[in-house]
């Protein structure tokens, strides 16, 4: 697959579309696997998928973001050149964080919000961030700038709704549902403020914060690192804000975290921090149906996907409805 590089901004704009296409790879690949109980060949299955995509766009990548150290995931780990590069030596040099697959066990269960998803950025354009915990603070374009994650997670509710022009009781706060997340969820109950407890997906729950239409105002609360890189570049394109700081869990992780340049565990890091790339671009394909995508639907002789593509340069947005034909002798029954 060849990208043409007229400009910066255009190059932005195709290698989002091709993002787009890798994703969807992924996506198809996993909802073949939607129910069936096994969240691991999901993971798998999606991971090879995304990685035999990416050998067909015309990049230097190097993946910064993926499925952990070199001896702990076969492919897609960190540090590892992907893409078809150029005779010519003209194809852009990238960085990558991919989650072949956020919600592995929302595939597993047929549950909701289960996406492919990967942000791209010139190189350096995206942080390293170790294997660990974050502790984050996601808003939308409204409230972005009117809160802070040093303050009591009732009084940024209060913020909020203030940004937003509604009362504290109109505010929907997307929480993890974990044991660690006790006394935030009491505390944004006394507020009065509605909470929406997910069992996995904070990634696609922070961007739905960012788009109107969806009920959310924010996510709040402990979870994956190198799931809030990515979350910062969506919301960077999208205009929103990540606020968060490390969560070590063990002196291990912390080390580590040292070696990548994250040993002040009191810093606040912020959106340009996590994603501070200027051609920034960032793609999601739905695996399952969910507050911002639909998922794949199968019919005979190929499948449907919904994708949302971004761009940080050409601020552009787009939903992209595609049919894959995988059988072209047998007529495509789609709907459109």
């Amino acid at each position: 697959m060849t990208i043409q590089h007229p400009g910066e901004a255009a190059m932005e704009k195709l290698l989002a579309l091709e993002m787009a296409y890798v994703t969807e790879a992924a996506a198809i690949a996993s909802a073949r696997l939607m129910g069936r109980g096994d969240r691991t060949e999901a993971d798998r299955v999606a991971t090879e998928a995304m990685r035999a995509a990416m050998d067909e766009v015309e990049m230097h990548g190097t993946i910064v973001i993926g499925e952990g150290e070199r001896d702990e995931a076969p492919m897609l780990y960190i540090g590892e050149k992907v893409g078809a590069g150029s005779e010519d030596g003209n194809a852009p040099e990238i960085d990558i964080a991919v989650d072949p697959l956020e919600g592995t066990n929302l595939v597993a269960t047929g549950s909701a919000n289960a996406i492919t998803v990967l942000a791209a950025s010139e190189k350096g354009g995206l942080v390293h961030a170790p294997d660990t915990y974050l502790e984050k603070l996601c808003v939308g374009p409204l409230a972005a700038g009117h809160v802070d994650i040093t303050r009591p997670p009732g009084e940024n509710v209060h913020r909020i709704a203030e940004a937003l022009g509604r009362k504290v009781q109109d505010i929907t706060v997307i929480v993890l549902d974990r044991p660690r997340h006790e006394a935030l969820i009491a505390e944004l109950r006394a507020t009065g403020a509605r909470i929406k407890l997910i069992s996995d997906g904070d990634l696609s729950a922070a961007i739905s914060c960012s788009v109107q239409g969806t009920g959310v105002h924010a996510v709040m609360g402990i979870g994956g690192a190198p799931e809030g890189v990515i979350t910062a570049a969506a919301l960077r394109c999208l205009g929103g804000e990540i606020q968060a700081r490390f969560r070590y869990r063990n002196d291990d992780e912390r080390a580590r975290g040292a070696r990548m340049g994250h040993g002040d565990e009191a810093r606040i890091y912020k959106t340009e921090d996590l994603a501070s790339g200027n051609n920034l671009v960032f793609a999601a394909t739905g695996v399952t149906t969910g507050d911002l995508l639909q998922g794949v639907r199968f019919f005979g002789g190929g499948a449907r996907t919904h994708s949302m593509v971004m761009a940080y340069q050409t601020k552009t947005v787009r939903f992209v409805d595609t049919v894959h034909m995988f059988d072209r002798e047998r007529p495509p029954s789609v709907r459109l």
